[in-house]
């Protein structure tokens, strides 16, 4: 039955029931509708009335406009300064262009033996890079200039941030005194923003002042150009701009040239000492040049040491041994350049490759630096042992060979100079009678004999214009019949004049100047006396003349002169052994005469060791002047005494300071010499030298000639006006 329905059709009851059930079935629950919120209605804000709400409004404002105006700006100044740097970009040159760009070139001075003792002009020791020099040098150089060189991008603005707060800490004004600037900032500065130097626009001096401004603009473009280099170069290439260029005192232009200057070796080789006093130079060159104070120097490079271990560069125990150990100069740099002997040589060279060059110069000189050590230690000694303390008195020492070579020169107290004055070779003082020799060099050329007289006696002479003129020996004595030996050797002031008078002053004053005096010779009667003016450097050469047996002496220092590189020099020596000016026997015979100025006479304080020796002191009036020059058989030298401003000596005379000082000169320039006699001749050993003809007591040729003398200058006796400056006098 079941199967049958299955089988059936539905019926119309079935779908009628079927439908009904359905119907009363339970209908499932619709869910109910959540109950909507009813929306809380927003209280509008109270808006600020009253002027508080009114300045609110206007600031707003000034925000919004600003913001809208400031990225503009920025825009602007971004795209400004991207061309700017781009411009200073382009004009950048290769590296090697920039590394040596002096306005003037050096000069390099070598001693007799070849050996360097002084430079002057821009040196230039050549080109060093951030891999050559000593990591000593570069660590302290990065250490104490910008220790942040290898991070930043070309500027610092910590660092620009901490200058100013220590500007400002320090009472000055934010960009002044430090300033923050990066190594990249320093060499733009170095460069002068690429503007190279033009000597036809402005002067040297002029171009660096403008290099050197320190406006605000002037920052501001230093700035740019140091985004530009740090564009175009690398950090080690900016670090070897700086170390070739940068100036470190002494002349000296970039680290190797100041490493060969202070310490005379390459910027390869320095240690960790003296890195840090290269490093310490750059914040004031001339401040601290060890040649200029080398206390002050190593203490500033004591404050590099420390920066240098704080910073992980040295340890501390390389720290210790640095400060332990300071850097100390070389032997030519504690020579000061050379001092008085350098200058000289520079002032008597031709300009264009001397003081004005703008080539590298090599100059070999005469100069014997065992004698200038010499010579110096000899001041030093004679000031410190001899000469009350704070006494403004002044010296001066020349040293040469008999054809004028000076082997050394001292030209003041201050030895370890450079730019000073020089007293040797600019002082022009009355010589007194260190003048003396010549008036009996004019009568031996005439035939004349030391054994013959004149007699020493009151003298008045009758000066056209001045009236009469009476001189005086220093002793206010007389000592009657004289030979012209020992005139000399005494220092006798009338024989002298006598002598002058009967040979004729015209022959005295040819015969001076002919042996080197190039000075205005006073024309009158107390040309005798040394009233006339002279250097110690013509002196000196003067008395070479008399040693190199009566010729003309120029002195000279320079020996040959050759460019940088160069193996054919450009100019050789310029000066040595000129004219005859007096015959060989009278000059032999004019030794004799100083040696016994020497062994007997008023210069007996100069004799030393049991050599012979030849000299003159001398004398001027008032003592404003004191002398002695002289010579060995081997060298010749020159001091004179005085005070700058012509005051008087006190007690001083040529025979005593100044024949001391050159003693204690010539005794240590002989040391290891040895003996060698003078070329003097006697008076007895010449045939070509008239005799006396009554003997030395008896009257020769001159005292024949007495009379007839007397009547020449106007009689004798009396008194009379004194010239300034006429009597000499050495004792």
């Amino acid at each position: 039955m079941s199967d049958s329905r299955k089988g059936r059709r539905p019926l119309v009851a079935d779908k009628r029931y079927g439908a009904q059930s359905k119907k009363t079935r339970k209908p499932k629950a619709k869910p109910k509708a959540k109950p909507r919120k009813t929306a809380r209605r927003r209280t509008p804000a109270k808006k600020r009335g009253g002027i508080i709400g009114f300045f609110q409004r206007i600031i707003r404002w000034i925000l919004r406009l600003i913001w809208r105006v400031t990225w503009r700006i920025g825009a602007v100044v971004c795209l400004m300064l991207g061309l700017m740097v781009g411009y200073y970009y382009t004009t950048l040159p290769d590296v090697t262009e920039l590394l040596d760009a002096r306005a003037r070139g050096s000069v390099t001075m070598l001693d007799d033996a070849g050996q360097v003792f002084a430079w002057r002009g821009d040196q230039f020791g050549g080109v060093v890079t951030a891999d050559t020099v000593s990591p000593h040098l570069r660590n302290a150089i990065v250490a104490t200039e910008d220790k942040r060189f290898y991070r930043h991008f070309g500027l610092s603005p910590r660092g620009i941030a901490s200058a100013v707060r220590i500007n400002l800490s320090e009472g000055r004004g934010p960009l002044s005194g430090h300033g923050g600037s990066t190594i990249t900032q320093q060499v733009a500065k170095l460069l002068c923003l690429g503007v190279p130097f033009d000597p036809t626009v402005q002067s040297e001096a002029e171009y660096e002042a403008e290099c050197r401004r320190g406006t605000i603009k002037r920052k501001a473009s230093e700035a740019i150009y140091a985004l530009a280099m740090e564009a175009k170069y690398s950090k080690d290439d900016i670090l070897t701009i700086y170390m070739n260029r940068a100036f470190l005192g002494a002349g000296a232009r970039g680290f190797e040239a100041a490493s060969q200057r202070y310490f005379g070796k390459s910027a390869a080789n320095v240690n960790p000492a003296e890195a840090a006093m290269l490093a310490g130079l750059l914040v004031a060159p001339t401040r601290f040049a060890p040649t200029n104070d080398l206390t002050r120097s190593q203490g500033r490079a004591a404050t590099i040491v420390r920066l240098m271990n704080e910073q992980g560069y040295l340890s501390d125990a390389e720290a210790r041994d640095a400060q332990s150990k300071p850097a100390q100069l070389s032997q030519a740099a504690e020579a000061r350049a050379g001092g008085y002997f350098a200058d000289w040589v520079m002032s008597s060279g031709p300009e264009f490759f001397t003081r004005k060059t703008t080539e590298d110069v090599i100059i070999r000189t005469t100069l014997d630096q065992r004698i200038q050590r010499a010579a110096d230690e000899a001041m030093q000694w004679v000031f410190e042992n001899k000469i009350r303390e704070g006494s403004k008195a002044q010296a001066a020492i020349v040293v040469m060979s008999a054809d004028g070579a000076v082997r050394a020169m001292v030209g003041g107290r201050k030895t370890k100079v450079a730019g000073a004055f020089n007293r040797a070779v600019q002082a022009k003082r009355q010589t007194g009678s260190a003048f003396k020799p010549f008036v009996y060099a004019a009568a031996l050329d005439l035939g004349y004999s030391p054994n013959d007289t004149v007699v020493d006696e009151p003298l008045t002479i009758n000066i056209p214009g001045s009236g009469p003129w009476s001189p005086r020996n220093y002793t206010n004595r007389f000592y009657g019949k004289v030979s012209l030996t020992q005139a000399l050797q005494d220092s006798l002031n009338i024989p002298a004049v006598k002598v002058s008078e009967f040979v004729g002053r015209d022959l005295v004053r040819q015969v001076a100047s002919e042996f080197g005096l190039q000075s205005d010779l006073a024309a009158g009667p107390a040309l005798a006396l040394g009233a006339s003016e002279s250097t110690l450097i013509e002196m000196t050469g003067a008395y070479a003349g008399i040693l190199n047996g009566g010729s003309s002496v120029v002195p000279y220092g320079l020996v040959e002169l050759r460019l940088l590189g160069d193996d054919e020099p450009l100019m050789g020596t310029g000066g040595g052994i000129g004219e005859r000016v007096v015959q060989e026997p009278a000059a032999r015979q004019l030794i004799y005469m100083m040696e016994r100025v020497v062994s007997e006479g008023t210069g007996k304080r100069a004799q030393f060791g049991g050599r012979q020796l030849a000299g003159k002191t001398g004398t001027t009036q008032a003592a404003r002047d004191a002398w002695f020059v002289g010579f060995s058989a081997d060298y010749v030298a020159g001091v004179w005494m005085g005070y700058d401003d012509n005051t008087p000596l006190t007690g001083v005379t040529g025979a005593g300071l100044p024949a001391d000082i050159w003693r204690e000169t010539m005794m240590r320039v002989h040391e290891g010499v040895p003996l060698k006699p003078l070329p003097l001749m006697l008076p007895s050993q010449s045939g070509e030298v008239r005799e006396p003809s009554g003997g030395q007591q008896g009257g020769g040729a001159v005292g024949v000639l007495e009379g007839l003398l007397r009547d020449i200058l106007g009689g004798g006796g009396g008194s009379g006006n004194t010239p300034p400056n006429a009597n000499g006098g050495d004792r």
